[in-house]
């Protein structure tokens, strides 16, 4: 299967998962969605134009396919018991990681991008899994934070199914940030329903690849942060939301992230197995570029990266670096287990 059949897939089943959707979402006026509640965005204008890679647009160019009327947007309706899920930091206990990070070195990057493996996950009680970029800045205690990318998260969704996912902090984890729309803060542009939907879908083992396209980036024009879903703008988090990342991010990571259950057993990671060189066997990120301090878009360098893995015998990372089929590229996750704290 070629790279490009892989990709038209992914726009299919991430179409139909929106068009058919279970959930209860609501169209509201693009000027009343959270995003405006918050007191820094009260004379907040919408950004309609976008730099893409020096060509500015208008946002919805690529749209084929609406969920709301002109001039509203689609928020997910979720309960309030989600309210306050914020087991988001990397010091809170029961976390476990496999990523690749940048070195923290001084060099500032203003965007990520990566084509993403989508899977399946069966989890239980409070776990969460997640495949996401992060972009950070600052200090611990100020840690300015974006992160996006697919998750399977049953505290905050309800299900244990695998769903596009986003979140945000100004002030590490403290009194700012929320995941999707649950508190002010991220603006929808985009008329589809994406922020929180089901992916109907996903990599068969050993069979097919599904991806999802993602891409982070800080605008050079407004500074606000852009978040484009294939080649669609789909909204961004205003630039008055964060100190230290309006200068861009001194950190980019990209892999998994899960939190255990009560009884102490941490979920599966990506596909439940370890990483291979088999891409249709393993959860996989490739294709991964930053935009440099310049905005332009660079490959990963080897020498300024790292592997992490917190949990060796639950979950690993293997980096491997550019290849003619998928750019560059790495492999991650494992079946988890007793994986300690």
């Amino acid at each position: 299967m070629t790279l490009h059949l892989v990709l038209c897939l992914c726009v299919y089943m991430f179409a139909q998962g929106a068009q058919g959707n279970i959930d209860d979402y609501e169209c509201v006026d693009i000027y009343k969605q959270p995003a405006f509640q918050h007191p820094l965005l009260k004379n907040h204008k919408i950004q309609e134009t976008f730099n893409l890679d020096g060509n500015i647009e208008r946002n919805n160019k690529y749209s084929t396919q609406e969920h709301c009327p002109k001039r509203t947007v689609a928020i997910l309706r979720q309960g309030n018991e989600s309210q306050s899920v914020h087991l988001n930091s990397a010091e809170y206990l029961g976390q476990h990681f496999a990523t690749i990070e940048t070195m923290q070195d001084e060099t500032i990057y203003r965007g990520a991008k990566a084509e993403i493996s989508l899977h399946d996950l069966k989890l239980e009680n409070n776990q969460y899994s997640k495949s996401q970029i992060w972009l950070e800045n600052g200090p611990a205690s100020q840690l300015n934070s974006i992160q996006v990318g697919w998750a399977v998260h049953l505290r905050l969704y309800g299900d244990s199914v695998t769903r596009l996912t986003i979140y945000w902090t100004g002030d590490g984890y403290q009194k700012t940030g929320c995941y999707n729309m649950q508190c002010p803060g991220f603006v929808i542009t985009s008329q589809k329903f994406i922020i929180g939907n089901v992916f109907w879908g996903s990599s068969i083992y050993g069979q097919i690849s599904l991806t999802i396209d993602i891409e982070v980036y800080q605008d050079p024009i407004s500074g606000n942060w852009i978040l484009k879903i294939f080649d669609e703008v789909i909204g961004y988090w205003p630039k008055e939301l964060f100190t230290y990342l309006n200068e861009g991010a001194s950190l980019v990571r990209y892999g998994g992230n899960t939190y255990l259950s009560p009884d102490g057993i941490s979920p599966p990671m990506g596909n439940r197995h370890f990483p291979v060189a088999d891409f249709k066997k393993t959860a996989h990120f490739k294709n991964i570029v930053v935009r440099n301090s310049s905005y332009e878009r660079v490959y990963l360098e080897d020498g300024k990266i790292r592997c992490y893995a917190d949990s060796y015998s639950c979950y690993r990372v293997t980096y491997w670096g550019y290849l003619n089929s998928s750019e560059v590229a790495f492999s991650f996750g494992g079946p988890g287990g007793n994986c300690g704290v």
